[in-house]
């Protein structure tokens, strides 16, 4: 059947891998973005090209922190379900300017979630984060594990932005989902993302920072995964859930620097750093219940994904 969609952010590199999908299904989509300049806005519109030409696509070009416009948009466009991506992201920039991170994440969630109340949209889908469980000592990290003590701002406001999805199923049976997506990773991936930026360095030549001595680990997903459990997401109904998206696999900083070396056939140089504030140790997913309630399993390795990366980083490299 297809539906009325949509998708904040999805301009973005995990969005507009979302909005392939969405359209090879059928669905009618439309996009809201606001194409800011935390990164070369160039690359997003490079992203929702093939979009464009798509007769069951609209792109809107607009911020959700307009209250007005997220209304119009939202009241025009008779959404069967809200897909809510955009965000400020990274959890270091949030230390330098979390006025904004508390603007956009959360202010943004709020405006989108009253339009849904407003105007009748039953259906929210939020794109939380792992970040949300601090340095949690219990691995792997479960979705009833305490999430109460973030160590960045846009942790917190990941963890403010499911107590409002929360919020608004309570006082208004809207059918909701928080999905905590764990280091997603693959084509299109933001530029100062660790993959893409250590791929970026290496492949050029030049030293790359390595923080906590290369001791911390992550559960890197690839970015075809995050897009099937969203998906497998879309087609339930949940009143209420939170669901971790990731691989369950951790890998360290300096294992993962060695398999960038490898797919490019490159020495990186690398220049120790201090740990980062807000940094967490790890991450690390108990994909149990997504397995249980999505029937989610992760495909993609992480040697897999890192080919799959570097193939595309390099075809991008010719083309310029």
């Amino acid at each position: 059947m297809s539906l009325s969609i949509l998708v904040t952010g999805g301009a973005g590199f995990i969005g507009s891998h979302l909005v392939d999908t969405l359209l090879e299904f059928g669905h009618r989509v439309t996009v809201i973005d606001n194409f800011n300049e935390f990164y070369d806005p160039g690359i997003k519109r490079l992203n929702c090209r093939p979009h464009l030409e798509h007769e069951n696509y609209r792109l809107i070009n607009d911020d959700i922190r307009d209250r007005t416009a997220v209304d119009d948009c939202v009241e025009q466009g008779g959404f069967d379900e809200i897909i809510h991506l955009a965000a400020m992201a990274g959890v270091r920039p949030s230390l330098e300017n979390p006025i904004l991170y508390g603007d956009v994440n959360v202010m943004g969630t709020v405006n989108l979630l009253e339009a849904c109340h407003k105007f009748g949209v039953k259906k929210f889908i939020f794109g939380s984060s792992s970040s949300v469980y601090g340095n949690n000592e219990k691995v792997p990290f479960a979705e009833d594990d305490p999430v109460d003590n973030p160590i960045s701002p846009y942790a917190a406001t990941k963890k403010a932005g499911e107590l409002l999805v929360y919020t608004y199923h309570r006082l208004y049976d809207i059918k909701t989902a928080c999905l905590r997506f764990f280091t997603v990773y693959g084509p299109r991936q933001r530029p100062e993302m660790a993959i893409h930026f250590f791929t970026d360095q290496i492949y050029h030549g030049r030293e790359i920072p390595v923080f906590a001595g290369g001791k911390s680990r992550r559960d890197y997903t690839f970015v075809s995964d995050i897009v099937a459990g969203i998906m497998a997401c879309h087609e339930h109904n949940f009143d209420y859930q939170v669901i971790n998206l990731g691989r369950s696999d951790t890998v360290g900083l300096s294992d993962l620097i060695k398999k960038i070396e490898l797919a490019l056939d490159k020495t990186a140089r690398i220049k120790i750093m201090p740990t980062q504030p807000g940094d967490v140790d790890q991450t690390f997913a108990d994909i149990d219940k997504a397995k249980r309630l999505l029937e989610y399993y992760p495909q993609v390795s992480i040697d897999a994904g890192i080919e799959k990366f570097v193939t595309w980083f390099l075809e991008r490299q010719e083309k310029r």
